[in-house]
């Protein structure tokens, strides 16, 4: 039988976090599932996000469900099960011992940049909603309670150099770097969640991970605070990201 890794990327909104799905998912070896949490994050909170009634419909609400998905049989052939985790989808009352079976890695993006994304797509913006909390948490929980030593990238890193980047995440990983992780075919998959429409407008029309180019941002003086108390998270996990 094949040996399965499974690894839950975790990242934040309006991160590289779908074209790093796309990635894994153009290798010979995978499966991928998108934002498995998402429903059972809006069941939980009541918050409203564009179709929400959709994704409620699409995915189990309960997270013991889902946690038995993550860690549950895959298809024949299946080498490596790619989970695209959202850090703020993390609550509270979920427990974290289904979380041992996985290998896990983090995804970030400098805090200004992310908010200032996030607010071409959403009206109002807190701290908790862009996931750097639940990242540091839940690393130094998986450094002290399981031996990982997760591996972390940021975005901008993988934007500048994919191939040197995904090598090393992948070692790290404990799986071998395909040529193919580098490009895919413009569209969406079966395997997108339900919101694909609204939020992957840019990963449906690429082919591959995009240059890096600086943005000019503005943010308004409440987004400025926002981001300063991102800005100790984010630093933190910067300083644990894999050296290439």
């Amino acid at each position: 039988m094949t040996e399965v890794t499974r690894i839950a990327l975790w990242s934040g909104p309006r991160n590289i976090s779908t074209a790093m799905m796309r990635s894994f998912e153009s290798r010979n070896d995978s499966m991928v599932v998108d934002e498995p949490f998402y429903a059972f994050y809006l069941s939980s909170t009541g918050l409203q996000h564009p179709v929400t009634d959709e994704i409620l419909a699409s995915q189990p609400n309960d997270w013991r469900d889902v946690a038995a998905e993550m860690t549950g049989e895959v298809p024949p052939g299946v080498g490596v099960f790619y989970q695209k985790q959202m850090a703020h989808h993390l609550l509270p009352e979920m427990d974290r011992e289904w979380m041992r079976e996985l290998k896990h890695a983090f995804l970030i993006r400098e805090p200004r940049a992310m908010l200032s994304s996030y607010m071409q797509k959403r009206e109002e913006a807190r701290l908790q909603d862009l996931g750097f909390q639940q990242q540091v948490g839940l690393y130094d929980w998986l450094v002290c309670e399981t031996g990982q030593q997760p591996p972390v990238v940021d975005s901008r890193q993988v934007l500048e150099n994919p191939r040197e980047v995904l090598t090393a995440l992948c070692e790290a990983l404990g799986i071998e770097f395909q040529e193919s992780m580098l490009s895919w075919e413009p569209g969406g998959r079966d395997s997108d969640g339900v919101w694909a429409d609204h939020w992957y407008d840019a990963v449906l029309k690429s082919r591959g991970f995009q240059p890096y180019t600086p943005k000019t941002i503005e943010l308004s003086p409440e987004l400025e605070e926002i981001a300063a108390q991102a800005q100790m998270h984010y630093d933190y996990l910067f300083s644990k990201c894999l050296s290439v």
